[in-house]
């Protein structure tokens, strides 16, 4: 499996950490099925379409950081199951900054580890739109 360039540090850091705390083989998650047929309660959203926030968001996970959040970048555990089914640490979130919100708000990136596997959602988890590159 091949890993996009801007996520391949934290399948390392989840390989390693497998390693050395579990003992075992540094194991890659296998994606099942492809991101679009398998999300339920999610549909499709352009970029153009996104917030400017998102945008920015979008371009600090590219570039790898730095991000304004700390828990920006850690594992999505996906507990709502809305995403589609994969091994643990295959999802990270990104805040994507809330103008006016005293806190992080509920806007997020959901990135997964296939290029341009990106999902946004607005209502902290309970919704996700696949970014749409073409549009």
């Amino acid at each position: 499996m091949t890993t996009p360039h801007r996520l391949s540090r934290f399948a390392a850091l989840a390989a390693l950490a497998s390693t050395l705390l579990v003992g075992g083989p540094a194991v890659a998650a296998t994606p099942s099925a492809s991101p679009a047929a398998a999300v339920k309660s999610a549909g499709d959203i352009c970029y153009s379409d996104l917030p400017s926030q998102a945008h920015d968001t979008l371009n600090l996970i590219d570039k790898g950081g730095p991000y304004p959040y700390p828990k920006d970048g850690t594992v999505f555990t996906n507990r709502e199951g809305v995403l589609p089914k994969h091994a643990g640490g295959y999802y990270h979130e990104f805040t994507v900054v809330t103008p006016g919100s005293p806190d992080r708000g509920a806007r997020r990136i959901v990135a997964g580890q296939k290029a341009h596997e990106d999902y946004y959602t607005a209502d902290h988890y309970a919704t996700f739109d696949l970014v749409d590159f073409t549009c």
